[in-house]
This record gives structure tokens, sequence and C-alpha cells, in this order.
């Protein structure tokens, strides 16, 4: 059908093509007798009036002459072809027509191929793949297993955390109460869950929420802010506890998941990354911690959940993510606490409800700064000033005084409380050290054994270690004590 009609096209084409040409014949016989003179007009601006004037009229000389340009008998008058813009408009005419009407072929001949075509090769693939089931694996610390059944493996042991504390009252007298979330995992039939301290620290009440939609209240068992650890319980059975694994076994390029709940909300999330450093020593809010760095996304709400290895073994809790260094946005850096570290914290916290054996200097002191120096005329800027030591502690029994600033524990260089912290971690009470203290302009050493930490009422107990940290400079102290200070150690000392 299309074929008949594109040669009756050409047929009709040729014959209105001769027709234009015999008409634009008659037009320049007709054009040279009448004697028109067309307007020297380059850009034909001025052709529409020709028409409008009629074939055989002469155009007004304003029209077709710009003033001040009268031609003179030597100067020849610029003529364009008669019949010329006849000729060619008759042929823009043509070619015109025969495009619309070719067009108009075209498009109802491709219009009709194109469905044509629509028809034969309008074919949806569909993927044939049979979907793949992920079931849970039994952990055995030799199968490594796929993220998908790692997941499928640990996530019923993950747990999600709400907590409510009061902060305070209003301006009404009356209590204010926060809502914060996290995240912990569960290790043991019967109920008891591990998370970071910070998550449950100051909770007047913990709802813990398992993956099957179950919601629990939940006792805080205890914890530990040198350790930002914490275990609480819930009143359930037949639970499916985690694996733990040996957090001295991962390196550098593992591949680790986190599980957790993001944001709060977005419950029983996981994240993958590899493990960036396996030993990052790290400071958070003045507490030194021994961290697993890993680049898997973490975020608040992540807190007290798993880091786990592809074998399904929890080598970590993830404890912080640092979101910005030096007031520049940071991605990719989190943190987890290695699990090695606190597994027998976590047995002791369960047991005793504290950290039992845990090392105490018995005194209360601050990190020494260049004011105090100045202000205590001491001779050196760094390190641990005492304030004072409790009767008959670890620290009086040491021979530390007001004014003595320790520099040394065994070995170690201390140059603020951070470093002293940090120290204690490796020691147990009962263990005996050697520190090197500045007294008067001179170094003198002492030999310390540490008292056990006393246990505290409520949650926190690390009563001992607040006192070490809360004096940060003397801004505590009334002008008294620096009076008094200042006999001892000042100008008018002795």
């Amino acid at each position: 059908m299309f074929k008949i009609f594109v040669v009756s096209l050409k047929v009709e084409l040729r014959k209105l093509y001769m027709i234009i040409i015999k008409m634009n014949d008659n037009t320049v016989r007709s054009e040279n007798k009448g004697g028109i003179h067309m307007y020297n007009d380059d850009f034909d601006r001025f052709h529409e009036n020709q028409y409008h004037y009629g074939r055989n009229s002469t155009l007004p000389a304003d029209d077709y002459q710009p003033a001040g340009s009268v031609p003179t008998p030597e100067e020849p008058q610029h003529t364009k072809k008669p019949g010329f813009f006849r000729s060619t408009a008759a042929k823009v005419i043509a070619i015109v027509l025969a495009c619309a009407i070719v067009g108009t072929g075209c498009g109802f001949g491709g219009a009709a191929l194109y469905r044509n075509a629509s028809r034969q090769n309008a074919v949806i693939q569909q993927s044939s793949r049979e979907p793949v089931t992920v079931s849970g694996k039994q952990v055995d610390g030799q199968t490594k297993m796929e993220p998908a059944e790692v997941y499928a493996s640990t996530v019923n042991s993950v747990v999600s955390i709400n907590t409510t504390s009061t902060s305070g009252t209003n301006i009404f007298g009356q209590a204010v109460e926060t809502a914060s979330s996290g995240s912990g995992f569960i290790i043991s039939q019967d109920g008891y869950i591990v998370t970071n301290y910070h998550v449950v620290k100051g909770a007047t009440s913990v709802k813990v929420t398992l993956y099957n939609g179950n919601t629990y209240d939940a006792t805080v068992i205890g914890g530990d802010s040198d350790y930002d650890v914490a275990v609480i319980k819930i009143d359930a059975t037949g639970l499916s506890p985690v694996t733990l694994g040996n957090s001295e076994d991962v390196n550098v390029g593992d591949t680790v998941l986190a599980i957790g709940n993001p944001l709060g909300e977005l419950t029983f999330s996981m994240s993958q990354g590899i493990v960036s450093c396996c030993d990052r020593a790290i400071n958070v809010d003045g507490t030194p911690f021994n961290m697993i760095q890993v680049d898997a996304s973490i975020n608040p709400g992540n807190s007290g959940g798993p880091l786990v290895n592809l074998y399904g073994e929890v080598v970590g809790i993830v404890s912080a993510k640092y979101s910005s260094y030096s007031n520049t946005s940071v991605e990719g850096l989190g943190f987890a606490i290695p699990i090695s570290d606190v597994q027998a914290i976590i047995t002791d916290i369960i047991e005793n409800g504290q950290v039992t054996g845990k090392a105490y200097l018995a005194i209360k002191a601050g990190t020494m700064t260049e004011q105090m120096a100045a202000q205590y005329n001491i001779g050196i800027t760094e390190g641990v000033f005492v304030y004072s030591t409790e009767s008959g502690g670890a620290g009086e029994r040491a021979g530390l005084q007001l004014g003595d600033v320790i520099t040394k524990v065994n070995d170690t260089a201390i140059t603020s409380m951070t470093d002293l912290s940090a120290a204690k971690k490796n020691y147990k009470a009962g263990d005996t050290v050697t520190l090197t203290v500045y007294r008067n302009g001179e170094y003198i050493t002492l030999d310390l054994t540490f008292d056990e930490q006393p246990k505290t009422t409520g949650e926190d107990t690390t009563t001992d270690n607040q006192q070490d940290n809360q004096q940060q400079g003397g801004q505590d102290y009334s002008d008294m004590f620096r009076d008094f200070y200042n006999y001892y150690f000042g100008q008018s000392g002795r």
C-alpha cells in the first residue's frame, strides 16, 4: 500500500512542477514587458511589496530608492533578474508542498512501520532466576559466610534499647524527662544483654525490643564508664545469644558488619565496612579507649550494638563515631570496643554488679597546666597535680602530698589525667607501682599499692575515677585553699 502511495506521489509532484515552470516563464515574460525595476535589496526585504502592488505595477520611487541615493546617468542602476522572486518563490512553494506531502506520507508510513516494529520487538525481559531464601547458619568460628547469612544468623540476638531519664526541672519545678536510644546484643538465653554504659547511664526506665517485635522492661545490672560497658537484663528465656569471638584475631582489611538501631528509628539495620585500624587509642570525654577503627556506617543509636566478622562472631561493641575532626565533616570513621578487652569485665558485672578489683589511687587530682605552674610556683607544666589524699588510702600510704605532681607510673609517662586513667587500667587492686613525683623542684620516687575501688550507690561504679578527674586546674577550690597552698608552696612558703 505504501509503495503505491509513493508512486502516485511522484506522478503528482512531476505534474505540479511542470505547471509551476510554465507559470514562471509567463511571469518572466510579463515582467520584462512591463519593465518593472526591482529595488536593490540584497536581503529581499521589499519583495512582499511587489506582490502587494500587483504583478505589472511600478513601485513608488520612495519605496525602492533610498533618499539621497538618486542614481546619475554615469551610475547604472543595479537590478535583479526580472521574475527572480516569483520564480524562486514558486520553487520554494513547490518544495514546501512536496515536503508537506512527503512528510505526511512518511509520517503515515513511518507510524505504520513503527507500530509494526513495536508489535514485533516489544518483549519485556523477565528474570527466570529463582528467589534465594537466606537462612541463619550455625556459627562455628570456622565457616565463612556471606553478609546476608551473617545477618540472618545474628539479627535475632540484636536488640533495640529505648531509655528515659530525668534531666533537671522546668520553670514550674516539674521534672523534665528525656528519651534516648541505643542498641545491644543478647549474651545468654536467660536475658542478659550487653550495651554501652552511656546508653543506659542515668536512665529511669529501659525498654528492650527484640527482632520479633516483643518488648520488655529491662533492669540495669551494672556498668563501668572507664570501659563504656554495661549489662542489662530482661525477664525472658529461650533467647538466642551471640557467639563471642576473639578481637585479637582481627586484622586491618577484615570485613566487618555493624547491626543496630541507627537514629533510634531504623531498627535492625546492617552496615558493612572494613577494619581501618586494630589498636586505635582515642579519648572520649576525657576517658581513654583502645578501639577497633572501622569505616562501616555508624550513627547515633548504633552504640552498644555488635560488630561482627564474616564468621558470625562478635568482635567488638560499637561505641562511638567521630562525625567531625577540626571542624571538618568526616564520614566512614567509627569505633568499637574490642570484645576481648571487656569480656572479663562483662562477667564481673553479671556476677558482682560492678567491675571488681579496679585500681584505686584514693586521691583527688587534676591535669597540670601552665597557669597552675605560674600560680603555684611550680617548675613543670605537665603531669597530674595532687590536691588531696584520702585518709589511710593508697595515696597517703605511699607518701603523696598536697602539691605533688605525678609524672610517671612505672615507665609510663603521665602528662594529664587521661594518661593516669589509662595507666590505671593496666593494674588491679593490690598491684604495686613506682610513681615518679615532682616535689619542691626535684623528682622523687614513691611506691604505691593500689586499693580496690569501693562500691558506690547508684549505677555508676566509677565515682573515684570521677573524683580523680573532677578537679581540672583547681577551679573548684576556694581562695582559702589557694592561700593555704601558697603558704606551703608559694613565695612565702618553706
